[in-house]
């Protein structure tokens, strides 16, 4: 790799990281996830139907027996209603979970998963759109815990520089 590309991709992810810190950091929500938008709910919705709802189920309902292998070695597509534990994620980790994948985004070298890293098939702002349409979906109750965990997971980052 030259000195450039390697200087443009710094740079480059560098930017992303400054941009995701602003919106982590500077919503209601305490997250990049912002439920109450419209637009983005609309745009959201048509992303999952298109690209999520065929595993995580067209009302977020998941595949049966999603907590268990199947004979293969591979989970079911859990739930992202509140019967599944998406939730229990900050915004950080189910945007890098779906743009790099189960095993990258939480270095599980020898994870095993049908869904594929949607980093090379959607773009930043289709997966900053299709989370908040899932966390829509979800009760009040469980919005603010979700918000709550944001809130708490951006504090130690901030603390953790």
């Amino acid at each position: 790799m030259t000195g450039k590309l390697a200087l443009a991709l710094v740079l480059a992810l560098a930017a992303l990281v400054a941009v995701c810190a602003v919106l982590v950091f500077g919503g209601r929500s305490g997250g990049i996830l912002k439920p109450d938008d419209a637009r983005v709910i609309a745009r959201g919705e048509a992303v999952y139907v298109a690209h999520c709802a065929s595993c995580h189920g067209k009302n977020l309902e998941g595949q049966s027996g999603w907590k268990a292998q199947d004979k293969d070695g591979f989970l079911p597509a859990p739930p992202h209603d509140e019967n599944g534990h998406t939730w229990h994620h900050p915004d950080t980790l189910l945007f890098r979970i779906t743009k790099l994948g189960v095993a990258e985004a939480a270095n599980l070298k020898d994870y095993k998963t049908r869904m594929p890293a949607f980093g090379g098939i959607l773009t930043d702002a289709d997966i900053i759109a299709a989370l908040p349409y899932i966390k829509s979906r979800w009760p009040d109750d469980m919005r603010h815990r979700h918000d709550d965990l944001n809130r708490v997971f951006a504090r130690r980052e901030s603390s953790a520089r």
